[in-house]
């Protein structure tokens, strides 16, 4: 019967939270209410919630929201990263974070492909041109950069960095990464890829640099004035990792000033950026609104993970994806 099933509380459907298709797949094992109807009745709810469900980072874990949850046993959180979590003290009031690794690697991977490809060739102002009313030729001097044979440069070889070298195999680029720990050989050569134990020599050598890392104190800044300073003058940063990676007022200076050729990003910071932020501003930069994992396909893994990962805290079974931190 549906009251024996635990109770869980979500963001919301719609716009800014959960499409209404994958619902189903919470409530096959949940009762769940949303944020907004928890909040009106807290008292009510408060006491029977013993899953969160985190989407886009909602409802926000803030130690006022979790004080109104005395049953709660897990943060299953939608995604890989939990730079929005703070995973220790959730643990101390005895709760389980975990997250969805591996469902989202493809569906990142074809974004990070699609924003080097896009700003390699000048898509979208190709799209411009070509839709604009007051077009009446069809300029010649639009002209882009030859992604087959180029190099490739990764930064954080994980699931979704290897993803990407996988797919850019099939360009025929050289593929370089540097990774906090390098793979073993059988990863290396399953990719094309080779090694570099410098972050340096990476970014010296690439033609287009792709940023696949967690974002934690380490890589917070990772790449600021100093680095892209290493880059080639014609070089693309492709960041698909957390806007906060990037030292935004480095690279619109880089941008400006021709260090770099261009960028293109699917993370900013904040998101979505203030309007007169200048990247919004700058011809050689293309964003998308932090929609890498957001396929019809990928979205129902990642809930029926998140799905699995709570079942399996409240049944005491094996967790497949807790997180972590010491």
């Amino acid at each position: 019967m549906e009251d024996n099933k635990p109770w869980a509380l979500f963001s919301e459907v719609g716009e800014n939270g959960y499409l209404e298709e994958v619902t189903d797949i919470m409530k096959q094992h949940f009762n769940i209410v949303c944020h907004k109807d928890f909040l009106q009745d807290s008292k009510l709810y408060g006491p029977k919630i013993k899953a969160l469900f985190l989407w886009f980072a909602l409802p926000a874990t803030e130690p006022s929201l979790l004080r109104q949850l005395p049953s709660l046993k897990v943060v299953a959180n939608g995604g890989v990263g939990i730079d929005h979590l703070d995973v220790p003290f959730i643990n101390s009031l005895g709760v389980k974070v975990t997250n969805t690794p591996g469902v989202v690697s493809n569906a990142t991977a074809d974004i990070a492909m699609a924003l080097l490809l896009a700003s390699a060739r000048k898509i979208v102002r190709g799209h411009q041109i070509a839709t604009d009313p007051k077009t009446t030729h069809i300029p010649q001097d639009l002209m882009g950069i030859e992604v087959t044979g180029s190099t490739l440069g990764i930064i954080g070889m994980g699931h979704i960095g290897s993803r990407i070298a996988q797919r850019a195999r099939g360009f025929d680029m050289k593929i370089l990464y540097h990774n906090r720990n390098r793979r073993s050989v059988e990863d290396e050569q399953a990719v094309g890829a080779s090694y570099c134990a410098n972050m340096d020599d990476l970014l010296g050598q690439s033609d287009f640099v792709m940023i696949a890392v967690n974002l934690t104190p380490e890589t917070t800044n990772l790449i600021s004035h100093r680095e892209l300073s290493l880059m080639k003058p014609t070089a693309t940063l492709v960041n698909i990792s957390r806007g906060l990676v990037v030292d935004q007022d480095a690279l619109v200076e880089a941008l400006k000033f021709g260090r770099i050729g261009a960028a293109a990003l699917d993370v900013t910071h904040p998101e979505p950026l203030p309007r007169d932020h200048p990247l919004l501003r700058l011809p050689n930069v293309l964003i998308t609104p932090h929609v890498g994992t957001n396929t019809y396909n990928t979205t129902r893994k990642m809930v029926q993970k998140m799905v699995d990962n709570a079942v399996a805290v409240l049944e005491g079974q094996p967790i497949p994806n807790e997180v972590i931190r010491k």
